[in-house]
């Protein structure tokens, strides 16, 4: 099954990964994402921005409904219209950023989702089971359906595979 990837974009000319495992499944058991890449990009997440320059290395379905924006960040693209995302400056400074995937975190399940297996998939999939917590503020805070409460927390779950529509 094993399927070598190169990457030929702007941030890793000739960077490349097998894929060890079928597209979208056996994930590590602690991680459940709730959305695949695909329903993601086509919420709207990152502002439209992320994943515009390296669309070759992924499925051509991911894209087609995807709401992105090459020349800026927009808000207003995210599917809770809110921006939620740190800048690359800080995740760098926070050291989050792991040297073969330069994008963060997304770029990471992208792959994973693709079927890489890699070192860093202990340290993010910890790093997504973090992020949960935020769910428990929703929840507590919102009366459910309420998507306008607390916009920017839900949008930081769906920027993490986290489908908050359903709190």
């Amino acid at each position: 099954m094993k399927k070598k990837i190169v990457v030929n974009d702007r941030m890793q000319t000739g960077y490349s990964y097998e894929l060890t495992e079928p597209m979208g499944k056996n994930f590590d058991p602690e991680f459940k994402p709730e959305l695949s890449p695909q329903e993601m990009l086509a919420l709207g997440v990152f502002g439209g921005k992320y994943m515009t320059d390296c669309q070759a290395e992924f499925p051509r379905a991911w894209f087609r409904k995807a709401k992105l924006c090459a020349e800026r960040h927009d808000p207003k693209l995210n599917f809770f219209g809110v921006n939620a995302s740190q800048s690359l400056a800080e995740w760098l400074r926070k050291d989050w950023i792991h040297p073969d995937d330069p994008r963060g975190w997304f770029q990471w399940y992208c792959r994973y989702y693709l079927g890489r297996r890699h070192e860093d998939d202990a340290r993010q999939i910890k790093r997504w089971k973090a992020i949960a917590r935020h769910a428990g503020a929703i929840k507590k805070n919102c009366p459910k359906g309420m998507w306008y409460c607390r916009p920017r927390q839900r949008q930081a779950l769906l920027h993490w595979a986290y489908d908050s529509r359903n709190i």
